[in-house]
């Protein structure tokens, strides 16, 4: 599920932004692309996985849920994740909330 916001409304950087929403900086040993995540539990799964594109004057911060960890080698994408649905939607309207704007 994406969010998309103006650049202006946030008077940090994206990845100050996500550190006080909660979410931990990740990059990925295969592609080396950044992201954040932010666990639900102590266990590394599940976890609300977030990245942040920018485009112009907009910032979409494209998020999902990951349920549990990639099962095929080779394969990073390949895990059980959750691009919309009530868990995802609540998230997106928790970090609206923190955007004040």
């Amino acid at each position: 599920m994406k969010l998309r916001i103006n650049k202006t409304d946030l008077p940090v950087s994206p990845a100050l932004f996500l550190r006080q929403a909660g979410y931990h900086n990740i990059s990925d040993r295969h592609s080396g692309q950044e992201s954040f995540v932010r666990r639900l539990t102590r266990d590394f799964y599940p976890r609300f996985h977030i990245y942040a594109e920018e485009e112009g004057d907009m910032l979409i911060f494209n998020l999902h849920l990951d349920q549990k960890r990639p099962i095929y080698p080779g394969a990073p994408h390949a895990h059980n994740a959750e691009h919309d649905g009530e868990v995802v939607e609540g998230e997106i309207e928790r970090i609206k909330s923190l955007l004040q704007v």
